[in-house]
């Protein structure tokens, strides 16, 4: 009769094999490393994965189908908050009006979400870069990327379209900027030992992405005026006489003898 599977047992495997792939990369971890990293036997093991490859990609899917949903989420936000509340303009951003504050308020949550569920898969994008050649997975975090960068430049035109974003940005060159920092950041979380301020770095990119991506001022929109001259006091000096003329001294006749 068929044992069935504990599920602690399985949490326990997909938390040492995790640890493990990053010491020595998909290719050079062993199951029996994995096992006994948690107490458990490498019957355990089949009896939740067929293969370490098997488990790992469950843990990519896991990721990646996350980062998916969350996308979706920040789009359907989006679009509610435009229709309720307005499309955020150059004047609300110049003025940071309360609508434009809500808007990067609502931006930053999302972000800050995303940065979290990276944080939590921080060994999945180290692995991917650096430990799964020869593997299966050695190409995978690039096609990962590319789809990433695709919806992203998707998402940003639909913003250009609603007149929240630069029209003169190039959405997939910014796409590519965005998805790249992630990436880039998930590597550098992999090697900390404490989590960072995740809520500083949120604030960082909102600060880039929106006064980057502002629309162009409309000519409709007004320059602040400069601050008024204070009217000049009038003067005290005294207001000298104009000298007289020099009078040319007169010749006098001489006497006729």
């Amino acid at each position: 009769m068929a044992r069935p599977a504990d599920p602690h047992a399985r949490s326990s495997l997909v938390s040492a094999a995790r640890r493990e792939f990053v010491r020595r990369g998909l290719k050079g971890a062993r199951i029996e490393d994995i096992t006994a990293a948690c107490g458990l036997s490498k019957g355990a093991f089949y009896l939740h994965f067929p293969s370490k490859e098997a488990l790992f990609g469950e843990v990519v899917g896991a990721f990646e189908s996350g980062l998916m949903e969350m996308n979706g989420r920040r789009m359907a936000h989006m679009e509610r908050f435009f229709q309720a509340h307005g499309i955020p303009g150059a004047r609300d951003r110049i003025e940071r009006s309360e609508r434009y504050l809500r808007f990067l308020q609502l931006e930053k949550a999302h972000d800050l979400a995303a940065l979290d569920w990276v944080w939590e898969f921080r060994d999945v994008s180290l692995v991917l870069t650096s430990g799964s050649q020869g593997t299966a997975f050695e190409s995978l975090l690039w096609r990962m990327t590319d789809a990433q960068v695709e919806r992203v430049s998707h998402d940003f035109r639909r913003l250009q379209e609603a007149g929240a974003m630069d029209p003169e940005v190039d959405a997939h060159i910014f796409a590519s900027i965005i998805v790249g920092s992630f990436l880039l950041l998930s590597t550098q979380m992999a090697r900390l030992d404490e989590k960072p301020d995740l809520n500083a770095w949120a604030n960082t990119l909102q600060r880039l992405c929106q006064e980057g991506t502002r629309p162009a001022q409309p000519s409709s929109v007004e320059a602040p005026p400069s601050p008024a001259r204070a009217p000049r006091a009038p003067s005290t000096r005294v207001a000298r006489r104009p000298r007289a003329a020099a009078q040319k001294p007169r010749k006098t006749p001489r006497k006729r003898s």
